[in-house]
């Protein structure tokens, strides 16, 4: 059903990333990768698999320069789209054969370590390889970059030359292809960071929707550069030593790229965004200099408490600031009206884009779901059960969604869960539009393998409990439910 639907239609009804061809690259297919993984994956069919469990096969295939530097230093790892990504850096004295033997259902032995490298980056700075995301550069001689840009995506990205935009690339139904970040190098080229696991998708959706003009050129670039994320408080005083340059707010806004020397190393784009709503910085740098580089930011950050951190800390952190990330909550059937990223569309940019017609009418007539955090109350970290994904979501006792992410936040001590909120009517149960009464006035539980526990929902972050000044004793829990 769901092929002869692609076939005929274009797209089918149903999610169906998991089956899509797309979500592999050419270097997945060779005669020895695909031998080697369906090998180990036609028994786990019959398999309990733990969270965060990772293939043995078809390893170490796409590594970062900085890779035998990082796992030298304690480095685990997990594969996404082939690439190597660091899960957390194991520290001295611990038992590594231990820790990557553990499989758990419950708070899993690398808990502690993971919250001391969400400390680090609240506190002081951390460093992250995001090597492994997806590079794309626009450019054309003339305006074509700019206007095919424009028409593909929701953002308005006739911004001035340094400015960065977070944007969607929406089809026809408003939902999101592909979700980004696209910095405008000069007046006709752009430069776009994208998940790891879009690399092929997002190249195919461009290709099959760019103007076939030869004075426009799209280029896969992410195997030119190396990203190094700088998060935390301290990130602005080692790029300030290391570059000679003011990093401040008022010299290095927030949402801005520059390319600046680092060390000896040229021609470093340096942004300031971090995917996580902390402060700091990501580094795009050329994979030549990328060791220097990194060497002489952990040198000049040592007086600053620098360490590494891995994507588990990363995960944490985005989804405590209430983050949403394609592939896990947001996907071709959510839209940003569905999702509170309306201020990431401009309805009005003077030209249609894909997906306008339908987000019109989303915000005349309302959405039938919404993306909502959620605060376990009454669970016990140590003890019960931890949510991963997929638990289900009660409202007054009916259900009402699935989460699609969550994670410990080690600022509010709480399990956080983010997922979709549907509203069904009780007797018909046709689906009715979700309004913000709706998520407000009901009691909710998360159910975790058949037990139910309470939570509060929302939908902004909690913003007033990440103040930078206030100290830790000063927050209380009870405070999110009057904001």
């Amino acid at each position: 059903r769901y092929l002869a639907e692609w076939m005929v239609n274009g797209y089918p009804t149903e999610n169906v990333w998991p089956l899509d061809l797309k979500r592999f690259g050419t270097l997945q297919s060779s005669r020895t990768f695909l031998r080697h993984r369906v090998m180990e994956v036609m028994p786990l069919m019959c398999d309990l698999k733990v969270p965060r469990w990772d293939f043995q096969t078809g390893r170490q295939l796409r590594t970062s320069p900085l890779y035998d530097r990082l796992d030298a230093q304690g480095a685990r790892w997990m594969e996404k789209h082939g690439f190597e990504r660091v899960k957390y850096f194991v520290p001295p004295g611990k038992d590594l054969l231990d820790l990557d033997q553990s499989k758990t259902f419950y708070k899993p032995d690398w808990f502690d370590i993971v919250g001391s490298e969400v400390k680090c980056c609240k506190e002081a700075v951390c460093v992250i390889d995001m090597s492994s995301f997806t590079k794309f550069e626009i450019s054309s001689t003339g305006d074509q970059a700019l206007e095919s840009l424009q028409y593909l995506f929701s953002n308005d990205l006739d911004v001035p030359v340094g400015h960065v935009v977070h944007t969607g690339m929406l089809n026809e139904k408003g939902g999101y292809e592909n979700d980004c970040s696209i910095a405008r190098l000069s007046k006709r080229s752009f430069f776009m960071i994208s998940p790891t696991d879009q690399q092929v998708h997002c190249w195919a959706w461009l290709k099959n929707r760019l103007p076939n003009d030869s004075s426009l050129i799209l280029e896969d670039v992410t195997w030119k550069y190396t990203a190094l994320n700088l998060i935390g408080p301290r990130a602005v005083d080692v790029l300030s030593e290391l570059s000679y340059a003011p990093m401040t707010a008022e010299h290095f806004p927030s949402l801005f790229c520059k390319e600046m020397s680092v060390g000896y190393a040229n021609g470093i784009r340096v942004m300031s965004i971090t995917h996580t709503g902390e402060p700091g910085f990501v580094l795009y740098i050329p994979i030549e200099y990328a060791l220097h580089v990194y060497n002489e930011v952990m040198n000049m950050g040592q007086k600053y408490g620098i360490r590494n951190a891995g994507y588990y800390a990363l995960r944490s952190l985005r989804i405590e600031k209430f983050f949403a990330f394609w592939g896990q909550d947001l996907d071709a059937f959510t839209t940003p009206m569905e999702c509170g990223r309306e201020f990431q569309v401009k309805l009005e940019k003077g030209m249609q884009f894909v997906g306008q017609e339908a987000l019109l009418e989303q915000k005349q007539n309302g959405v039938y779901k919404r993306f909502t955090m959620f605060i376990l109350e009454d669970h016990d970290t140590d003890t019960d059960l931890w949510p991963w994904w997929g638990e289900p979501i009660y409202r007054n006792g009916r259900y009402v969604g699935k989460t699609t992410s969550s994670a410990y936040s080690y600022t509010l001590e709480r399990h956080v869960c983010l997922g979709f909120v549907h509203h069904f009517d009780e007797k018909t149960g046709e689906e009715l539009v979700v309004t913000t009464d709706f998520i407000n006035q009901g009691e909710y539980e998360i159910d975790i393998a058949g037990q139910r526990f309470q939570a509060k929902a929302k939908l902004y972050p909690f913003s007033s409990l990440f103040t930078q000044r206030r100290r830790k004793d000063e927050v209380e829990l009870s405070g999110y439910q009057r904001e």
